[in-house]
């Protein structure tokens, strides 16, 4: 009987205190978006980092590439999937035929905590082909309708997923 008294007493008080371990386990584990919250310095560097990987892109740097790419990046454009070694490959051999592109990244939208963001924007440039010898050299104004997800490692936000869909 007196096991039982004691019993009843200190039951409410282990399950609350279990509770509130649970609570605070919860709210401060990486997954919980509510348990932080990306600065706007976070905003300001994520939208940088996609301007990087254009920058580089543009002068077929793949050392600089390599400064906000994650080891693990991918990206589906085109069509197809690509490593970020082979993006990068694909776009120097368009500038090896003499294409140049434009890429800006327009209107972007963050989303993020303090390891995981994601990105969306519109990248308003152009693509530019050079004289054959039938036609003179043309540039064409094109959209594309782009996100990327990217996660904060080693104090740094780096690029692991990119898509593009070029509008019609």
């Amino acid at each position: 009987m007196f096991h039982s008294r004691k019993l009843a007493r200190i039951a409410p008080l282990a399950i609350l205190l279990s509770a509130a371990s649970f609570s605070a386990a919860a709210a401060n584990s990486p997954g919980d978006a509510s348990a932080c919250t990306a600065t706007e310095e976070d905003q300001t560097q994520i939208i940088e980092t996609m301007r990087t990987m254009y920058a580089a892109a543009t002068v077929d740097d793949l050392a600089r590439f390599h400064t906000v790419a994650a080891p693990d990046f991918y990206a589906f454009d085109g069509g197809t999937r690509y490593d970020g070694d082979a993006l990068m490959s694909m776009v120097k051999s368009y500038h090896e035929k003499g294409v140049v592109f434009v890429w800006t990244v327009a209107d972007p939208h963050v989303e993020a905590t303090c390891e995981l963001a994601w990105i969306t924007y519109a990248n308003r440039g152009s693509i530019a082909t050079p004289a054959s010898a039938q036609n003179k050299p043309a540039t064409q104004q094109v959209t594309w309708l782009e996100s990327a997800i990217l996660q904060k490692q080693s104090g740094a936000w780096r690029i692991r997923f990119f898509h593009s869909t070029r509008v019609p």
